[in-house]
């Protein structure tokens, strides 16, 4: 298998048969789907399996038992991504906010890096028009305040829109990762930087999602504030060498 990309979905029936037609439309060499549904209502596994009609063989679902959070997501989905032998892994919401046009860059950028990082704040990146100021500046200043605590060297902290060789899954630690909301994604990105793997961050436009309801809660910007601090200290114990 070349290329897996991972999707994490609750109740996300609207938009898959979407994002998945786009996907098999961009005509990526052996290119497969893997949705990790967290047993959704709305019969979003029963749906993703029977696109298998369409796509014979190149959609899998992961069923999990209950809605746990994105980084468990994640994580399941990426052990998964290994068990079925994928060499690239790509990883993107299922709520067509992540263009699937861009997916090709992001693959392109491996051929140079081990993680390339779909990027709304670097030049060429941007943001949905429908975003009104307050939530341009929040999707910013949570960015800057990531940054500071971790002393990452990205734009975009929290994308969920990238790509990574299999190797930086095997090596980054999966069973160590404890983040559950959208900190998952910096999380992630703290321990590539600390383990020396190569990163390079991928301009693209962020859109608004289509159909169903935003997963963001204020639970989830609380751990965002005080698990960055933790990541940062936890991360003192730790600065394996990555292997190239």
């Amino acid at each position: 298998m070349q290329t897996l990309i991972v999707v994490p979905t609750y109740n996300e029936a609207t938009n898959i048969p979407e994002l998945a037609a786009q996907l098999f439309a961009l005509g990526l060499p052996d290119l497969h789907l893997l949705v990790v549904d967290d047993n959704s209502p709305d019969g979003t596994a029963d749906l993703a399996e029977g696109l298998n009609a369409s796509y014979p063989g190149l959609v899998h679902v992961l069923r999990r038992k209950a809605k746990e959070g994105l980084g468990p997501a994640y994580v399941a989905g990426f052990k998964e991504a290994l068990r079925l032998g994928a060499a690239n892994v790509l990883q993107m919401d299922a709520d067509l906010s992540h263009p699937t046009h861009s997916v090709p860059d992001l693959l392109a950028a491996l051929k140079e890096c081990d993680v390339a990082v779909g990027s709304r704040y670097m030049k060429g990146g941007g943001v949905a028009q429908e975003w009104n100021l307050l939530r341009k500046l929040m999707s910013r200043g949570g960015d800057v305040y990531v940054r500071m605590m971790l002393g990452l060297p990205i734009w975009d902290t929290k994308s969920g829109f990238k790509a990574f060789q299999r190797g930086v899954l095997e090596g980054v630690g999966l069973d160590g990762m404890s983040s559950r909301g959208y900190i998952f994604q910096a999380e992630f990105m703290y321990r590539c930087y600390k383990m020396g793997y190569r990163v390079k961050e991928v301009p693209f436009i962020f859109y608004e999602r289509k159909a169903g309801t935003s997963k963001l809660s204020i639970s989830i910007i609380t751990e965002a504030l005080w698990r960055s601090a933790w990541i940062r200290l936890r991360g003192k114990s730790f600065a394996p060498k990555a292997k190239r």
